[in-house]
């Protein structure tokens, strides 16, 4: 599923400042863009390098209009904490804080001597222990085993890569015939996501199983009730259960009801949420596999769900996270409403070194942002 962000800047390679006078060159008046995202390599350049004076207001005091503080927000690599009535942001920043792009993509040459931060996040909630290279295209899905202890990576490159998690080396690449849409790891099993099926490794035996069954590519794995749940392109969500006579997995039923593909699955208390392309999340029981309700609250794609305590966490590409709630009768009503600058993709709860619980949102400006989560 390609999901391409707008861009927030178009084609503009510079922004006008305030003040423009009159009879003054275009070039006096504009800063550089690319200067201000730290990655100008033009000399010289026709733009100013510099940032302009701010007009003067009648009182004397410098205008805030035109402070252009946009710019530092949604920057690649940064994790950017933004306050909110539900859950607190876990990281302050500054208005002039900026990342260099050329530092993101390893070739800054000015070294310690640049003017912008060397540094992969704006606040000190996460450190970077070591970026794992080796991927052709977008990853996908990541999964960590607790049984092997390695962490396994899939990609639209069509490949798995193995990671010792102690050295960040990659210690294995497998071809897997196919675009990798997700995969999670279950106990020795790891479950990979590709078009038309689903592949199950087992880490301890070193076996492979091919699950038919998915039409289209599989975007979604959950685990819940003995079974394996898969979210496809066709709109179904299919289950297996595992066989311990005949070391198998086989069909065990298949969840209809949603129109457009299905991007996300969830399992909490004996109930399996699902989101989808039709902008629906539908509740299911687990015992009987029926559908209990369908929430219509979203606009756009229901990117990710969540179960945390008593809540339920959905993301969307309408650019909010809504958190939801059973009322008396049990049915889920929105209780609270996020809204965002951008479209959420993911949603990773999870606790930080302090114990407390926190959630992770990933979106389309490729920043990720931190909030403290409802305990």
């Amino acid at each position: 599923m390609d999901i391409e962000p707008a861009d927030r800047y178009g084609n503009k390679r510079s922004f006008q400042r305030a003040g423009s006078s009159q009879g003054a060159p275009d070039r006096v008046n504009k800063v550089c863009f690319d200067w201000q995202a730290g990655r100008c390599n033009r000399h010289p350049c026709r733009f100013l390098h510099s940032e302009l004076p701010q007009p003067m207001s009648a009182d004397g005091a410098t205008s805030r209009r035109g402070n252009h503080q946009g710019l530092v927000r949604g920057i690649s690599g940064a994790v950017g904490a933004s306050i909110s009535g539900w859950g607190k942001g876990r990281a302050g920043r500054k208005a002039s804080d900026k990342i260099c792009s050329y530092f993101i993509g390893g070739n800054c040459s000015y070294g310690d001597k640049c003017r912008f931060l060397h540094s992969w996040f704006i606040g000190d909630s996460f450190s970077l222990l070591a970026p794992l290279q080796g991927h052709q295209n977008v990853v996908t899905g990541i999964a960590l085993s607790s049984e092997s202890g390695k962490l396994y990576s899939g990609s639209k490159d069509e490949s798995v890569r193995v990671w010792d998690s102690q050295t960040g080396q990659c210690t294995g690449v497998f071809n897997v015939g196919g675009e990798v849409g997700c995969m999670i790891s279950e106990g020795a099993w790891i479950f990979i996501g590709v078009p038309n099926a689903v592949k199950a490794w087992n880490t301890q035996t070193a076996t492979d199983q091919n699950l038919d069954g998915p039409i289209g590519q599989v975007y979604a794995l959950v685990v819940g009730n003995d079974m394996l749940f898969a979210g496809t392109q066709d709109a179904h969500i299919l289950a297996w259960k595992f066989n311990v006579a005949g070391n198998c997995f086989e069909p065990a039923a298949s969840l209809n009801g949603h129109r457009l593909a299905v991007v996300s699955l969830v399992v909490g208390v004996m109930r399996l949420y699902s989101g989808s392309m039709d902008h629906t999340i539908k509740v299911w029981d687990l015992a009987t596999l029926q559908c209990l309700q369908t929430l219509n609250d979203h606009t756009s794609v229901v990117t990710s769900l969540l179960c945390w305590d008593q809540f339920l966490l959905s993301s969307s590409l309408d650019q909010t996270i809504k958190v939801w709630a059973a009322t008396e009768s049990g049915n889920l009503e929105v209780k609270y409403i996020h809204n965002k600058e951008h479209g959420v993709l993911v949603l990773c709860g999870m606790h930080d070194a302090q114990a407390k619980p926190v959630l992770l949102c990933s979106c389309t400006d490729k920043s990720i942002h931190i909030y403290d989560l409802p305990s």
